[in-house]
Parts: structure tokens; sequence; C-alpha cells
């Protein structure tokens, strides 16, 4: 039987590493040529792995939430027909690159060396560390841990302790605790452990502090022991999509001098005709397929704000058309889906797409070239509660629209208050593209169409 092993294809877009979602098989199973053996889930969306090879499999590797980098192994297959099928079994494996592999490894063991939670103080010597072998004579500890030997050294000395007890092995898993056993001047081999397996807990720390003060027996108000720092519970890597949002957003705050414009927006006319809207056994589009529609109409006043920036900077980009994007939260976090020339489709047809590109954000099954090319985004935080938000601009983009949650307020028309349905819009612009009056002429064009959304009804 010969063996086979699938590396990590170059899934395009220059992306690096996936995230292993779920394995589709296991070590023994039987598969098959294209047969997906693997959910992968990259800064773009999930995908499955078919595997090039058919026969038995022998190996999995990684496990399930770990990254694997491009060229590293995903799985091995075992068949005795590999060498003569002439099928895809004889394609050639891609070789992954070593220092991938090292790569991997070093991560790998970065993230099996935790926290220092087997760390042993006080000259025990015995714990179940990993890694190289000690020479004879060498020092393995950290400055800090030599220190703290020598501190517990003197304080013995001047104690004048000789006892075999005092001079015994001490186990203190956590370096925090060690501090502060140092910070409060406590011997831990004068301390009784409670913790599992016999450990030095932090509450044996300050009980044993407590007993040593001299008024321990009055009430001594409990500021006077210090209060460690908080230990840390877990670190979690960020995911391929979680470092993509990072970096973009991390770069939007960094090239863009942003300026903001906001207003309120009395919706209660077009609040009211939306079920109108809506053919007989249909839905009514949604509130933000009409803001989608209305901002288009308006972005052909102002195609500066659905430009982009050249990559450099130093020129600005226009279209004869917007595609929108639409940011989208997902378990997976942000992402903005895009409608290529959304200014072609009337309101029923653009609240159909945004259902369905919702729906498949969601699922993390949008495809690559629906996640690329926006030229202007349309976010409606107002599904959260919220009524404004300074958003932060889709890079290489220019401007992006916020619609804030539409509530029932008191408002004064023709003098006197009555309830309107109001909303805040919000348009973060890149000031090097344009000026505030510019901004604020697109902000009010919107504004009066959804004000008065009869006026533009034929063009909707």
């Amino acid at each position: 039987m010969s063996t086979r092993v699938f590396h990590l294809p170059d899934l395009g877009e220059g992306l690096t590493e996936a995230a292993l979602v779920r394995w589709m098989v296991a070590v023994g199973d039987t598969i098959g040529v294209d047969q997906a053996v693997a959910e992968v889930e990259t800064a773009k969306s999930i995908v499955e792995l078919p595997s090039p090879y058919a026969g038995t499999v022998l190996a999995l590797h990684g496990e399930e939430g770990e990254s694997i980098l491009t060229g590293a192994p995903v799985i091995e297959v075992g068949s005795d027909a590999a060498d003569t099928d002439g099928g895809a079994g004889d394609a050639p494996e891609v070789a992954a690159p070593s220092h991938t592999n090292d790569e991997h490894e070093a991560y790998r063991k970065e993230e099996q060396a935790g926290s220092g939670n087997v760390l042993i103080g006080y000259g025990t010597g015995a714990g179940p560390a990993k890694g190289r072998r000690r020479r004879r004579g060498e020092d393995s500890a950290t400055p800090s841990e030599r220190r703290m030997t020598v501190g517990v050294e003197r304080s013995l000395t001047a104690a004048g302790s000789t006892s075999e007890q005092a001079r015994g092995p001490v186990a203190v898993r956590s370096p925090i605790v060690r501090r502060l056993a140092r910070e409060l001047g406590i011997d831990p081999r004068s301390v009784e452990p409670t913790g599992a397996d016999g450990v030095i807990t932090r509450s044996d720390v300050l009980r044993a502090a407590e007993a040593s003060t001299p008024n321990a027996g009055s009430q001594q108000p409990s500021a006077a022991i210090p209060r460690p720092p908080l230990n840390v519970l877990r670190a979690e890597r960020f995911s391929p999509l979680r470092k993509a949002v990072s970096a973009k957003l991390s770069r939007s705050r960094a090239e863009i001098p942003e300026a903001t414009v906001w207003v309120d927006v009395d919706l209660t006319e077009l609040w009211a005709l939306r079920p109108q809207m809506a053919q007989p056994g249909e839905k009514s589009p949604s509130l933000t397929a009409l803001f989608a529609r209305y901002a288009l109409l308006a972005l052909q006043e102002y195609p500066l704000l659905a430009s982009r920036l050249s990559e450099n900077g130093d020129e600005m980009v226009l279209f004869d058309g917007t595609s929108l994007g639409i940011a989208v939260d997902t378990p997976r976090g942000l992402m903005v889906p895009v409608i290529h020339r959304a200014e072609d489709l009337s309101v029923a047809e653009l609240d159909e797409e945004l259902r369905e590109l919702s729906s498949t954000a969601r699922e993390g099954r949008t495809p690559p070239e629906q996640l690329r090319d926006s030229t202007f985004t349309l976010n409606n935080y107002g599904g959260f509660g919220v009524d404004g938000s300074a958003a932060i601009i889709n890079h290489p983009e220019v401007a992006m629209l916020g619609i804030g949650r539409v509530l029932e307020r008191p408002w004064v028309v023709d003098g006197e208050i009555v309830p309107r349905r109001i909303a805040q819009l919000s348009l973060v612009f890149d000031h090097r593209v344009c000026d505030g009056g510019y901004a604020a002429g697109f902000l009010r064009t919107v504004v009066d169409l959804l004000e008065h959304p009869l006026r533009a009804y034929p063009r909707v």
C-alpha cells in the first residue's frame, strides 16, 4: 500500500492559512476522489476540501479549531492502486515548504506551552517540564526565579530554619501566586497547601499572610493586602476572518482622514407607504432596501462618494455605477458582501438580493467574487438598537452611510408636537475626496427622498 499526503492547497486571494472547522471523514474511512474531507474557514468564507486521492484515510493532521498553513499536510491516504490507477490519485503531491512545517511546528509548540502551570518553584526540580534535557550544572531558572530563590534562601537563613520540612519541595503552579507570595514576604514552605495535588493556591498565600500579621486577630482592614493582578483565563487567536477585518479597519483608521455628518430623518410617510409597495401575497420591501434604493439615486448626483482611492492614495477612481456593499453581522464576524451594479435594480430586486446575500453571509457561503470591489457601503446598525455610530470606512472606499433605529418620537410639524417615525442617518466620508458641503449635499438629498418618497417613486 502506498501512502499519499494531501497538503492544503493555495486557496487564492493571497490567503496563507485556513482554520479547520470540522473533519468530514475519520481515520479508517474509505474515500473517493473529490470527496469532501474537511471544512475550512478562510478570511473569505467556509469551503469544503475535496480529496485528490482515493483510498483509506490513514491520518488526519490537525484538530478542529486549529489553523493549517498553506502547504501543510491535511490528510494521508493509503491505496493499493494509487501507483497504477492513472487517475487523480497520480496527481503530484504539493511539496510542503520546509519553512512552512517549521512555522507550523513552532506554532504548535507555542500553543502547547501554556502559561507555566507546571512550574515547580523553590528547589524541587521535579516537574513534568518538557523540552531539552538539562546539562549537569546548568541553571535553567529565569532571572526572576533565581532572585526569588535567593530571597527565599536568605529568609530561611535569617529564620534559622533547619528542619527537613522547611527544605522539602513546594509546588507553586502559578507564577502569579509565586509573585504574590514574594510581595507579601511569605515563604511558600510555611504555607499549607489546599489545592489539588497539594499545590499552593492564591487563597493559601493570602491566608498565610493574614495569619502572619501581628494583629491578625483584630479587625484590620483587608485593604492592607495588595490585590494581585487578574488571572488570564485563556488566549484566543484571531480567526482568519477576524485577521482580515482587523487589517482592513486598522488601515482605514491609519490612512483615511475621515469626517462625519449626520441628520435626523422623518420616515413617517415612507413607513406608512411601505406595506403598499408589495405585490399581493408578497412581503413589503425591507427598510434597508428602501434606504439602499434612495441612496443609489442620490449617488448618481454625487458620484465622488461611490469612488475608490488608488493603492497609493494619490488619485480617485470613479465608476459608471455603484457596487453596493452591505455590512452584515455574522456569527463569524463582520462581513461586507457586495451587490454589483446595484443602481440597475428596483426596490423589489434589491430587497430579494439583500435577503439572499444576508442569508448566505450568515451561513459563511458567500463566494469570493461577492466580497470584493464594493464602491459604497450601507450599514444599517439600527437593528442593534442604536441610533448612531462612528463607523469606519471600508477601505479603499471613500464613504459609508449608516442608519440608526427607527423610533416614534415627538416631532414639531406645523407648530404642533406630533408623534413621527424618526431615524438618524450618518455619513462618514474621506475628507481627501470631498469637502463637507459635498457630503452634506448628498445626505440632504437622501433625506429629501426618504421624507417625500412619492416624488422619486417613478425612479424607484
